[in-house]
């Protein structure tokens, strides 16, 4: 009996950890002061001062960025740079 407890906890900690892929956090950058889209949850901690999220796609992201009173608004180049477009 125990062994399928254990066999089941483990199935169900693999199961969780393959739930994060392609989710998308947003967090607060002291160093930087910037608030940038990160693609893997964030560990709060030295210059990362919070994380936010996690949201389902990069443009529900975007989103919450801009809601976010702390974070700085992006210029026109570092919209570019961030969609990787010319």
């Amino acid at each position: 009996m125990k062994r399928l407890i254990f066999a089941g906890c483990l199935l169900l900690a693999s199961g969780t950890v393959s739930f994060a892929d392609g989710l998308f956090w947003v967090v607060g950058n002291r160093a930087t002061g910037k608030c940038n889209i990160v693609s893997s949850n964030p560990v709060i901690i030295g210059d990362i001062w919070f994380g936010d999220g996690p949201y389902k796609s990069k443009a529900d992201a975007k989103i919450a960025r801009s809601t976010i009173r702390v974070c700085p608004a992006l210029t026109p180049d570092e919209e570019k740079d961030e969609d990787g477009t010319d």
